[in-house]
């Protein structure tokens, strides 16, 4: 595996693009949750859109804002005393996304849940820097596993279509694409591992943050009234 793989898969996975990937699985499962017939729709795209503008641009900007202003050494923030602010300044806009959200008619409270648990995910991350440093990647991938899991515990659709263009339609599993982030999360973590970056386990306590987010984020939003449990 070469340094430029590794790198690549660690961008194509960057833990901001998460709550981006998870919105487009679950306009991909049930776009009429969202007021859209589907994903080509023009609601979905500039949903999809803001949602990645909110989550990753704003806060990736602000990232680099503070290592212009040399408040961080690096852009891979490498230290863990580098990810103090980053970690306070995504967490408090994801938190302030949520809130958003909360009384929303436009959100479906299943994403709701996945961003308070992106947001609680953050901020155990957080916690955790403060004694040793944790994988942010794993926190990230692990937390997309436990979303595909409630998507699919919550919407009893098993799979979902996909128009690539010039090439043709495909019907994809959920339990299939459940699998293939399951592999990717071992590739992941073997790439920020091969760049040197984190020891064993450093990337184990990030799969274990990661996973365990969502579902506690989910007992918050029943405790609250705002989703129900599906009837198994």
């Amino acid at each position: 595996m070469t340094k430029a793989i590794a790198k690549t898969v660690s961008f194509l996975f960057h833990p901001l693009l998460i709550l981006t990937y998870s919105l487009v699985l679950l306009i991909l499962v049930d776009p009429y949750a969202f007021g859209a017939n589907d994903i080509y729709n023009p609601k979905s795209k500039i949903l999809i859109l803001r949602i990645f503008l909110s989550t990753f641009f704003i806060p990736f900007l602000s990232i680099l804002m503070l290592y212009f202003l040399g408040m961080v050494r690096t852009l891979n923030l490498e230290d863990k005393m580098d990810r103090t602010g980053p970690y306070i300044i995504t967490g408090i806009f994801y938190l302030w996304l949520f809130r958003n959200f909360w009384d929303s008619s436009i959100i479906p409270p299943l994403y709701a849940t996945f961003m308070l648990g992106a947001t609680v995910a953050l901020f155990l991350a957080f916690l955790i820097n403060i004694f040793s440093k944790i994988s942010i990647h794993t926190v990230g991938i692990a937390a997309l596993i436990s979303m595909i899991v409630l998507t699919m515990v919550f919407i009893q659709n098993n799979a979902f279509v996909v128009l690539i263009p010039f090439i043709g339609v495909f019907q994809i599993s959920v339990l299939n694409l459940l699998l293939g982030v399951i592999i990717i999360a071992g590739v992941l973590g073997t790439c920020r591992y091969y760049l040197q970056n984190y020891e064993p386990n450093e990337l184990y306590g990030g799969y274990m943050v990661g996973f365990l987010a969502p579902f506690i984020a989910l007992q918050i939003m029943v405790a609250f009234g705002k989703i129900q449990l599906p009837i198994l």
